[in-house]
């Protein structure tokens, strides 16, 4: 279901804002190649909240407080406090190993709605592995019981590589023993130092099979379980529940039900760390600065985000495909694997029944 503005373009109804890249970790994924060190030219306190106040008139959207890590912004709670006071629903993305009982009160009291904690395997070795720090793992278990002790609800997010695809089940299981709300994965885009992880990028099968394989598993469990940066789920949830006599609906499918897999520029957008505005964290378009067009006239007018909203503007199968407005392809992987954002999803295998009728 699509919300849109009073003056025609659609309402954004979830902005990641990554208010610093600095972070204490480094791990192999990571779209930004993070590093501890401050970054030049952030938005300072003045900036940040002349931008909260346009969020607004964009439809009240979602803010995910994001990095880096968050927590190394100096300002950044009062900064959320004041998005709260506003009637903005906050949320925050730290990695966990910073939150103390303290900072998870802070956090609580600046009106933080919930937290998600990245997990990529089930124990401490395959996480800090992936994560690149040692005693990664132990960390954020110890800020998720701080974030428990104060109240503050988290869910979990585990990036999809070769080496995860096996455990699957036993990093649900922690999810489950640790008291998470929800599971989303993600699967990998390969910007930044995930450019790097070659073999251990999945193949166009492998995406297909795990989705299959989360849509069987979601009906096992009553917590909430979503796939991001995977919008062939969209496309496989249909092609399953057709199958099986099931009506895509609200009732059977949650949120899910509603959405569509790719939101970059139509439900959602990107706000870096020196403020240039993009479809989202791994696709670094630069759809305009908010130090000088205002956010709102970005979202309604950048070239950018007009092409998203146009399915004549997609090329190759996804220009074509009958599940265009439930997927839309990966814009970040078309452009990270073949230089074209507009591009056909490469990591795709589905063949639309337009391409099909055409070899015929």
């Amino acid at each position: 279901m699509v919300t849109t503005l009073a003056d025609g373009p659609p309402a954004c109804k979830l902005i990641a804002w990554e208010v610093t890249r600095s972070c204490n970790l480094a791990c192999k994924h990571c779209r930004a190649e993070a590093h501890l060190e401050p970054y030049e030219g952030e938005l300072d306190t003045a900036e940040a909240k002349a931008l909260i106040d346009t969020f607004p008139q964009v439809g009240n959207p979602i803010i995910i407080f994001t990095g880096g890590d968050p927590m190394m912004r100096a300002d950044v709670y009062e900064l959320i406090r004041y998005a709260t006071d506003k009637g903005l629903r906050c949320v925050m993305s730290p990695n966990g190993t910073l939150i103390t009982p303290e900072t998870a009160q802070k956090m609580r009291e600046s009106g933080v709605q919930r937290c998600s904690i990245s997990i990529d395997g089930p124990d401490a070795q395959s996480h800090d592995e992936f994560r690149g720090v040692q005693g990664a793992f132990d960390a954020s278990m110890r800020g998720i019981q701080y974030l428990k002790d104060a109240g503050i609800e988290f869910q979990v997010n585990t990036t999809v590589t070769r080496a995860n695809l096996s455990s699957f089940k036993k990093i649900f299981d922690l999810c489950e023993h640790i008291g998470a709300v929800a599971w989303h994965i993600f699967l990998l885009v390969p910007t930044g130092r995930a450019a790097q992880l070659g073999a251990e990028v999945i193949t166009g099968q492998e995406y297909e099979d795990v989705l299959n394989w989360f849509y069987d598993f979601r009906k096992t469990t009553s917590m909430h379980l979503k796939a991001t940066c995977a919008p062939h789920y969209y496309r496989i949830m249909r092609q399953r529940a057709k199958a099986e006599g099931v009506p895509v609906t609200p009732e059977n499918f949650g949120l899910d039900a509603m959405t569509r897999g790719c939101l970059g520029g139509t439900g959602f957008c990107f706000i870096s760390h020196v403020g240039q505005v993009q479809p989202c964290g791994y696709l670094e378009l630069d759809c305009g600065n908010i130090r000088t067009t205002p956010f709102p006239e970005i979202w309604r007018s950048s070239k950018q985000f007009r092409q998203f909203r146009t399915q004549e503007e997609y090329e190759g199968k996804c220009g074509i495909c009958e599940y265009h407005k439930v997927c839309g392809g990966c814009r970040a992987r078309a452009h990270s694997m073949n230089d074209n954002y507009m591009g056909e999803e490469p990591l795709c295998t589905y063949i639309p029944k337009i391409a099909e009728r055409r070899k015929a």
